[in-house]
């Protein structure tokens, strides 16, 4: 296993966050090496240039926290996310959609961000498990998968609950063992984090990455 630093996206979603808290996240990303930082579109070119001469990705979130947008708007603010400097995008699915089981608007809203950015950025489809059946998160995951998504995520942080390890193994069975998997919300130890991989994971997001690796308490719930 890679040391747990290169699991961990360093998030920082919150609506209030400043420029001097994404700054502040960017440096302990560099300082402590971890895979990236995952951020609001907004803040994309501005930690772009903070972490230019690293190794740590940006990564942004698209149709957040909600998915309900229009694929075609999706598709826009993934491109431009790009332009912006974002290496990975972390889109919500059309949640609605899977509730009433019209897996090709799934498939087509997944495939209109892979397409805006394909060979330039990573596509990681957020599920939601918390709102959706086993068969459901099933579905959605093979969605992903025949899209071309490079990982499947659990949760955005936004919603009634996060990643769990049954639903971590539930997306590693469905997805195979090469696309990724990403378990996002109430990762709050180092103990929880290894066990997120144990069962799949390829990546953690939290936003508790320097006390995870510091082996210190958690604060935040996501």
């Amino acid at each position: 296993m890679e040391s747990i630093e290169k699991y961990i996206d360093h998030t920082l979603l919150k609506p209030e966050a400043t420029d001097l808290q994404i700054q502040q996240i960017c440096i302990e990303a560099r300082e402590h090496h971890f895979k990236a930082v995952c951020i609001n579109p907004s803040w994309v070119k501005y930690a772009s240039d903070i972490l230019s001469q690293t190794d740590v990705a940006i990564c942004t979130v698209i149709g957040f926290p909600l998915g309900a947008n229009a694929s075609k708007v999706k598709a826009y603010e993934a491109k431009q996310a790009v332009a912006d400097g974002a290496d990975e995008v972390d889109m919500v699915i059309n949640i609605g959609a899977v509730k009433s089981e019209d897996y090709s608007l799934v498939y087509q809203d997944i495939k209109a961000v892979v397409d805006a950015v394909k060979g330039e950025a990573l596509v990681k489809v957020i599920i939601e498990t918390s709102l959706l059946s086993d068969n459901e998160k099933a579905r959605a995951c093979e969605a992903a998968k025949r899209a071309g998504a490079d990982f499947v995520k659990t949760s955005t942080g936004f919603s009634t609950g996060g990643a769990t390890i049954e639903d971590v193994k539930l997306m590693r069975r469905t997805v195979g063992p090469k696309m990724g998997v990403k378990a996002s919300g109430g990762v709050r130890t180092i103990e929880d984090a290894k066990a997120m991989i144990e069962a799949g994971a390829t990546r953690i997001g939290t936003s508790n990455g320097v006390a995870l690796v510091e082996g210190n308490e958690a604060t935040e719930s996501y």
